[in-house]
């Protein structure tokens, strides 16, 4: 019986400390909420604690940089992705970087009817600076950039539609080779 009175009395005090300790974590004064103080016995000698200040947040050296939205440049018709652009409609290309024109626009002759170059978004595969077309009774091609099977860019006619590449001139050719890389990625649009 008497430890059943001890137990009903300690439960009657741990139930008096937690709705204690809740009212106190839930009280402000002016919008603030009051430091948590540490328990102490009522008998000690100890001096009540004082408010203390939130710290202070940490100081920043430098502001974060901000990263730059890259534009395609105005007239090109593709995407900031590409490295190398070609416009059917206005038989031209270009050479780009992050959007911005490298080189270009410089005039092309794509594929002819029956044998268009094809659209869309591809990937540079390899590169031969003398290639021969076995297909065209070993036609030389020079400086060719293959993005398709087949297709490329090289040097070829500018007056003439080509069998679906993309003929550019000689010093255009020469810098598409030299700038190209496999995986660079070739958009042709229309």
């Amino acid at each position: 019986m008497r430890v059943k009175k001890i137990l009903m009395g300690l439960s009657t005090v741990a139930a008096a400390a937690l709705v204690g300790a809740c009212s106190a974590a839930g009280a402000t004064t002016a919008g603030t909420a009051l430091p948590s103080a540490p328990a102490t016995p009522a008998t000690s000698s100890a001096a009540p604690s004082t408010p203390q200040s939130p710290p202070a947040p940490p100081k920043s050296s430098s502001a974060a940089p901000v990263k730059e939205k890259k534009e395609m440049a105005p007239g090109v018709p593709c995407t900031v992705t590409a490295k190398a652009c070609v416009d059917l409609s206005s038989h031209q290309a270009w050479l780009l970087e992050d959007g911005k024109i490298t080189y270009g626009p410089v005039k092309t002759m794509p594929g002819k009817a029956g044998s268009t170059t094809p659209l869309g978004t591809w990937k540079v595969l390899y590169k031969e600076k003398m290639h021969l077309s076995r297909e065209f009774d070993n036609a030389p091609m020079p400086n060719s950039v293959f993005f398709y099977n087949g297709v490329a860019f090289h040097q070829g006619s500018l007056s003439r539609y080509s069998n679906g590449c993309v003929h550019l001139s000689p010093s255009a050719s020469l810098k598409f080779f030299t700038t190209l890389d496999r995986g660079d990625e070739v958009q042709v649009v229309k």
